[in-house]
């Protein structure tokens, strides 16, 4: 019975690294007015949405299906470009005790970058399915994130 997980994903993006973890870390708020699958977001508690002692509330689309959760910011890693979330309440809690979400950003050398999203969770029982569609939802994120700053 193996309750614990990990699930991981890399994408190349084109946009260079650091502008694309500065949205992650200084504009999160603006991932609402990019990302198809995010409905709607707001700072839930705290004064700024990129301190770690704040709670963001999420309206997202998850396997089709319209979820809300919170997010906090565990640890942000600026020299590795890093960023670590602790994500709970909703379906989350009903699912997993604990729901970690990584995202690092890599250049590579021809100025394009890679974004590895990495979920580590662990499951309320083993009943409980990996969370596959919130790997989707990343993905679909990445890409609209990607889009945007490629163009500005």
């Amino acid at each position: 019975m193996v309750l614990a997980g990990k699930l991981s994903t890399e994408l190349g993006i084109i946009t260079p690294a650091e502008k694309f973890f500065k949205l992650f870390t200084t504009k999160l708020h603006e991932a609402q007015n990019v990302c198809e699958r995010i409905h709607h977001t707001k700072l839930h508690e705290g004064e700024d949405w990129h301190h770690t002692d704040s709670v963001k509330h999420w309206t997202i689309v998850i396997d089709g299906e319209v979820q809300t959760c919170h997010e906090s910011i565990e640890e942000v890693d600026e020299q590795n470009k890093k960023i670590t979330w602790k994500v709970f309440g909703g379906n989350i809690d009903k699912n997993y005790k604990i729901f970690k979400l990584i995202l690092e950003v890599t250049d590579k050398a021809d100025g394009t970058a890679v974004v590895r999203c990495t979920l580590e969770y662990e499951k309320v029982n083993e009943d409980i399915e990996p969370p596959n569609g919130w790997m989707e939802y990343l993905n679909k994120c990445i890409r609209d994130i990607d889009a945007h700053l490629s163009k500005s």
